[in-house]
């Protein structure tokens, strides 16, 4: 793929194959001496959703790297229908740090992008961290309706075929109620996802194919922030204020006022600073 400037911004557009899979990603400016910042998009989303952050003082300080899953964004549609699982995802991640060499940088991911950073975790044993929100860790498909908040938009999540009144639904849910941040920012991306995407997601997670990811968080040696808005429609605080972490960053949930579960695109500036706060305490 030709290197090209995305939206006229200083973020780059740039390919590369991992094991037969062509994967779309943003590369920022910053600096390249100090680990880069791998950032993994939920479901049905792309590496655009993290450009205010990219295109922001954190992107120009830091080298962000944020990839486009199969069958989202500008990556084409996964070569194997197994790539539409945790394991696969969070396969393509390992691949991923590994070709940019970035196995030691911090991985970010947002909702289902956290889940694969846990499920990729035990494969990049040099990563200086992990940041995970809208992400409840689970360590078996039980465990699914207490992490989770009862919300309809949760079934178009896993639904091959949406409607645009569908997707806008879907997208609704990433927002707090109120939000200032409109739903369609969110729809594009929805409906050009490759809808086997979101079926083969939930297959997987229906015969229980993803690790134990409560014991990995758990687990842990390096440090792991988790981020929640107050205003999160699908994920349960209370959930997450049970899990037992070790290496939970600050020792607690850090709450972010106001937002919903896309709070890197309604708090930015807080986001910004929480990574930039996170970051600063890896080299101390």
């Amino acid at each position: 793929m030709d290197q090209r400037r995305v939206d006229q911004r200083r973020v780059d557009q740039q390919g590369i194959e991992i094991a037969g899979q062509l994967i779309s990603y943003l590369d920022s400016p910053g600096d390249r001496e100090a680990p880069a910042v791998i950032f993994v998009h939920g479901n049905s989303s792309s590496a655009r959703t993290w450009l205010p952050v990219l295109d922001g003082g954190f992107g120009r300080q830091f080298r962000c790297l944020a990839l486009d899953l199969p069958g989202h964004g500008l990556s084409g549609p996964a070569t194997d229908p197994d790539s539409y699982s945790l394991p696969g995802y969070a396969a393509v991640l390992a691949g991923f740090a590994e070709a940019l060499g970035a196995t030691d940088a911090v991985v970010v991911g947002w909702s289902l992008g956290g889940h694969i950073a846990l499920e990729a975790a035990p494969a990049l044993p040099e990563a200086a961290g992990f940041v995970i929100f809208g992400t409840p860790p689970v360590g078996s498909a039980a465990q699914l309706a207490e992490a989770f908040l009862p919300n309809p938009a949760m079934n178009e999540a896993f639904t091959a075929s949406l409607s645009p009144a569908q997707a806008t639904s879907l997208a609704a849910s990433f927002t707090a109620p109120g939000s200032d941040l409109a739903a369609s920012e969110f729809v594009p991306d929805i409906l050009a996802t490759d809808g086997a995407a979101r079926a083969g997601l939930a297959a997987s997670i229906s015969e229980g194919r993803f690790a134990d990811q409560v014991a990995i968080a758990a687990g842990l040696r390096r440090p792991l922030a988790v981020l929640h808005g107050t205003g999160e429609q699908l994920v349960s605080l209370d959930y997450l204020r049970r899990l037992t972490i070790p290496a939970l960053w600050r020792g607690e949930v850090q709450l972010v006022p106001g937002a919903g579960h896309a709070l890197h695109q309604e708090a930015p500036e807080q986001f910004m600073t929480l990574l930039t706060d996170f970051s600063s305490d890896l080299d101390s």
